[in-house]
């Protein structure tokens, strides 16, 4: 038999879902897989009931059902600053997952170089070497996640063709300043480049922090492509529907290569998703004090357990710091994958470790997420509470 393609052996499955099916094997709370555990609106439940019984069920157009990209457009207009045209400046996918591996593709010639700040979300590699391109990490230095600019600007200069930047940051809840994309957003208009962005966390952001698109930035539309879904947004990460938002030439190559990928998104959920975008404004304020509460609960009960971590600006991630766990005898010389798992099987919550989403060699963080209802928040950080016995 002929050897298999050598890209596959450049990365693992996913972490992340590796770690949901172990939690799902003991019986643990999965805080690893970071998604709700409580219904999308009613509103959109009723209309996909309808949509269930009177349709569409057959394909929508390929790049998305005229109405549901009038929808989206209609919104992201508005948090652009600038008027999306539904018909040639956004692609409907099966999930921002797809937009970003159609915006790699459109994007990267084989060989091609594409920046990655470290930590990321662990698709974005993988996305860039499914491309043929390589990616060239650029360091979020724990535990403020600040970067060095001229680390990008020697990256641009040494050929990179894209940055990709997750806004608010999975897994270390990093929000973007409009200083900081600008002066991201100045190399890239140097040197040509195109910036990839990861919206899905848009409105799940704390306060002082807020949400900047880089595509409403002065000057950057151009140069930005924008991923995003209604997965978090409205609880919905199991009906897989997402876009790409850019400029008409790169939507033209993102759908040809979206149409081969997975033809189109579900019609029918197409269908009912409209219904998102017609939720009042109070939807979005509600949404971001729900989040709120929720870190603050969890991050309170991590205190008084004395687990060290970071406060996420954004998204629903929290890293810890387990390095002093790594001191004590039975646990001396883990990786933090065997810790996890130790977690899962004798304290019963799932996390992630913090090496899968890391360029560098970082063992000491695990991440977990908040995406869970109060009360089974506070049985996390009561079974975490066992832990506290440990370093005592």
């Amino acid at each position: 038999m002929h050897r298999l393609s050598d890209r596959v052996g450049t990365f693992t499955d996913s972490v992340i879902r590796r770690m949901t099916r172990i939690c799902n094997k003991y019986g643990a709370i999965n805080l690893s897989q970071g998604f709700p555990d409580w219904d999308p609106p009613q509103e959109m439940l009723d209309a996909l009931e309808k949509a269930a019984k009177t349709g569409p069920h057959q394909y929508a157009i390929t790049f998305g059902a005229k109405n549901f990209r009038d929808a989206i457009c209609a919104k992201q207009s508005k948090a652009i600053g600038r008027d999306i045209d539904p018909e040639t400046e956004i692609v409907i996918t099966c999930g921002s997952t797809e937009a970003m591996m159609s915006a790699m593709m459109t994007v990267c010639n084989p060989g091609d170089k594409v920046l990655v700040f470290s930590p990321f979300y662990e698709n974005y590699g993988a996305d860039a070497i499914l491309s043929g391109a390589s990616p060239i990490y650029v360091p979020l230095v724990p535990p403020t996640y600040n970067y060095d600019i001229s680390i990008i600007e020697n990256g641009f200069k040494d050929g990179a063709k894209a940055i990709v930047i997750c806004n608010p940051s999975n897994p270390c809840g990093k929000v973007f300043t409009v200083e900081e994309l600008t002066e991201i957003g100045n190399l890239a208009v140097k040197y040509g480049a195109y910036i990839i962005t990861d919206e899905v966390y848009e409105h799940i952001i704390f306060e002082p922090y807020k949400h900047v698109i880089a595509a409403g930035l002065p000057g950057l539309f151009d140069h930005v492509i924008t991923c995003n879904s209604l997965s978090k947004t409205y609880s919905i990460t199991g009906w897989r529907l997402g876009y790409l938002i850019g400029p008409a030439e790169v939507v033209d190559g993102a759908r040809k290569v979206h149409d081969f990928l997975t033809v189109g998104a579900a019609a029918p959920l197409q269908e009912a998703a409209v219904r998102a975008f017609q939720l009042p404004e109070s939807y979005y304020k509600e949404l971001q004090e729900k989040y709120t509460r929720k870190r603050n609960l969890f991050i309170d009960g991590l205190d008084r357990i004395g687990l060290k971590h970071n406060v996420p600006q954004g998204s629903y991630f929290v890293m810890v710091d387990v390095a002093d766990f790594f001191e004590l005898p039975q646990f001396k010389g883990w990786t933090d994958l065997e810790f996890c798992e130790w977690i899962i099987k004798n304290i019963g919550v799932a996390a992630v470790p913090g090496s899968s989403f890391f360029r560098e060699p970082i063992n000491n963080l695990i991440r977990f997420h908040f995406a869970r209802s109060d009360e089974t928040l506070n049985e996390c950080i009561k079974r975490l509470g066992k832990l506290k016995d440990l370093l005592n």
